[in-house]
């Protein structure tokens, strides 16, 4: 198996809309509860790109089986140093490997931007992207309480840091 990374296209809005539209309806990795629309997918794709944010897709065989990408974490101008990252995976591909090479690619794009600090915000029930976070040095700096309400019940927020060295 070899995945190659490369950078967004148009032509990968519908894979990564599948993908965000999966997570939607089956998981608490988004909080969000309606299905997004090619249309308004391809916005935030887009909208990413013009501030100067990597979006980057994993591809097997020409098949998109991940994405990963970052942007502001906060609106203020202190916080240009710091962003919020978000790495997602088909679900037919887990467990082999994409989520990492991806996270590691961002790590590496954040380091080149002179980027100082990443930012994971993650559902407390999702341990296993807890611990995944934690392979790669971010640490659990905080825990939002009742943050989300999604499928009948409240959500926490795991917030997870890595500096950047």
């Amino acid at each position: 198996m070899k995945i190659k990374l490369r950078a967004y296209k148009t032509e990968d809005t519908q894979a990564i809309l599948d993908i965000i539209n999966y997570n939607i309806l089956n998981s608490t990795a988004l909080y969000d509860y309606n299905l997004r629309n090619y249309d308004q997918q391809k916005v935030i794709l887009e909208d990413k790109i013009a501030k100067n944010f990597p979006v980057i897709v994993a591809e097997l065989n020409g098949v998109v089986t991940g994405f990963g990408m970052y942007s502001e974490f906060r609106f203020r101008e202190a916080y240009k140093f710091t962003v919020e990252h978000s790495v997602y995976v088909n679900n037919d591909f887990h467990g082999q490997g994409i989520g990492k090479i991806l996270l590691q690619e961002l790590i590496e794009l954040a380091k080149k931007q002179g980027l100082h600090t990443m930012i994971a915000v993650i559902d407390a029930e999702n341990q296993s992207s807890v611990d995944f976070h934690e392979k790669f040095g971010f640490k659990t700096v905080g825990i939002i309480k009742e943050s989300g309400f999604k499928f009948d019940r409240w959500l926490h927020s795991v917030f997870m840091q890595l500096i950047l060295e």
